[in-house]
């Protein structure tokens, strides 16, 4: 086949116009190798003899047609095998559910996983919000109870088991067991860039936070969703987006990127598709539960509307700068106290902001010199919310890492944010200790300025991302691929008509102008 037939076919080979501007695939790449583009590691590979050279052909051939097993994909998969492996022996301290002395706090193994099993009634067979209210969404309930209640089941007939612990490794297997298809999806979106995955597979933070919680449900379920969307299925990624949003809410921010998107592209069929198909699989799984049992339902609105500021937060932050700063009269109370006794406020001052930020998110969409990706944008969304929310537990740490690979695969920022995640990780679980003995580990001051150089890396993460919106010459990604491989029905499609006379009304030949003519 002639170079000139296959000019307009992407990695997907589906059909791809350009957008006016587009710049063609950097030449000769197959694929990116960071010791040569990108600077960080192009600086730190000269510790082990410089840059991958010019005969280590094996892994640059197409999909297929390698010459040796270990190709680049299948090095970041037995990496991030390799990382959750880490992740089990960090949390192995805990898993017999026997924390005396503290040991959860002293060896950072706690997870919630373990706890709830008892704290939620699964060991002792009851069915998640029909016997107890749960403080999560549906989907993440489901999952809690079958694999809870079989363990439960298990144990009855076996007594001699320890429930926890199992409870906790069949989780362990099948969270997992999602982290290794959210690095699959990463490779399957970024074919020309497998490398990029490994950014994911050897994250501190997954070894750290992978099974303190069930967000990595969510973040395969959202995964697969950006990958139906990517093979230009907008029903399938809908309900994909939806089932993960009723697993976390975080995953349903995404539709607003590709809504958006859509708007300047003129593709409103494609986004309005998967939107419907969202609001349907949320509503479906939804409804079993809050029909018949409200109550426990609503425990997880209940419990988000009421809960004060939490640790690690920006107005957590703000608190203990309180009267640092401005010192008050003994009994008033600085701003940031005042929101933490008037919840109803904070809550919507929170939403406010983050609105605020979506709509910049937006315009920035409407007004960047070319469609952003779609990966960009979703970052951004998801990154304001954390920054903006009143509550941001270490684990959700995880909601950001496939986005901010997607987004923008860069080294040098995104290990110095992974830094700021192991700091944090570190000092909460100090907070955490001085908090359960009384005797504080070491001062608020510390753990407050962790969180601070947490928010700083993510918000840097997020004026990188902007730029390369903005300059979108300096976008790693498109220095590979011609658009957006992330984009679907959007990528390569050129501006809408009513997008370009808006932008660019003095260039819009009318047809009354070139009949005229």
């Amino acid at each position: 086949m002639s170079t000139q037939s296959t000019a307009g076919i992407d990695d997907n080979g589906s059909d791809r116009h350009p957008q006016p501007g587009a710049s063609a695939p950097r030449p000769g790449a197959v694929v990116d190798h960071p010791s040569r583009s990108d600077g960080f590691v192009r600086g730190a590979s000269g510790l082990i003899g410089g840059p991958l050279g010019d005969h280590a052909v094996a892994l640059d051939r197409p999909a297929g047609r390698e010459g040796r097993f270990w190709t680049a994909a299948r090095i970041v998969l037995a990496l991030v095998c390799l990382t959750l492996a880490l992740h089990w022996v960090q949390k192995s301290p805990c898993q017999d559910g026997a924390w005396q002395n503290n040991v959860q706090y002293t060896r950072m193994c706690y997870t919630d996983v373990l706890a709830l099993y008892y704290a939620e009634g699964l060991n002792e067979g009851k069915v998640p919000y029909a016997d107890h209210p749960v403080e999560y969404p549906v989907l993440t309930g489901y999952f809690m109870g079958a694999l809870g209640l079989p363990v439960h089941a298990l144990g009855v007939d076996n007594p001699g088991i320890n429930q926890g612990q199992w409870f906790y490794n069949l989780n362990a297997l099948v969270l997992s067991a999602l982290a290794v298809a959210t690095v699959a999806v990463i490779l399957s979106l970024r074919r020309r860039r497998p490398w990029d995955a490994a950014l994911f597979a050897l994250s501190p933070a997954l070894v750290l936070t992978a099974t303190v919680n069930w967000d990595l449900l969510a973040v395969g379920l959202a995964a697969f969703g950006l990958l139906a969307w990517a093979r230009r299925h907008p029903a399938t990624a809908g309900v994909l987006l939806g089932l993960a949003g009723a697993a976390k809410m975080w995953p349903l921010f995404i539709l607003g990127p590709i809504l958006v998107l859509a708007l300047r592209a003129g593709r409103l069929r494609a986004a309005l598709t998967a939107a419907a198909t969202a609001a349907v699989a949320l509503i479906a799984v939804n409804l079993p539960v809050a029909i018949p049992y409200r109550e426990s339902w609503e425990r997880f609105f209940d419990l988000n509307t009421t809960r004060p500021i939490d640790w690690g937060t920006l107005w957590y932050i703000g608190r203990y700068l309180d009267g640092r700063i401005s010192p008050s009269a003994p009994g008033d109370l600085g701003p940031f106290e005042w929101l933490n006794a008037h919840i109803s406020t904070l809550n919507w001052l929170s939403y406010l902001l983050f609105g605020l930020a979506c709509l910049g998110v937006a315009a920035l969409a409407l007004l960047a010199p070319r469609r952003p990706r779609l990966a960009q944008l979703a970052f951004l969304v998801v990154a304001a919310f954390l920054i903006f929310s009143k509550v941001w537990s270490q684990q959700f740490v995880l909601w950001l890492l496939p986005l901010a690979v997607l987004a923008r695969p860069r080294w040098g920022a995104f290990l110095a944010w992974q830094f700021a995640e192991v700091c944090y990780f570190a000092a909460f679980y100090g907070e955490l200790l001085g908090a359960a003995t009384t005797r504080p580990v070491f001062p608020e001051g510390v753990f407050v300025l962790a969180a601070s150089l947490r928010l700083i890396t993510v918000a840097v993460l997020c004026g990188f991302v902007i730029r390369d919106i903005l300059r979108p010459e300096r976008d790693a990604v498109r220095d590979t691929y011609a658009d957006d491989p992330d984009g679907g029905v959007l990528d390569g499609a050129p501006d809408a008509p009513w997008y370009q006379r808006w932008r660019h009304p003095a260039t819009v030949v009318h047809p009354a102008e070139t009949v005229a003519a």
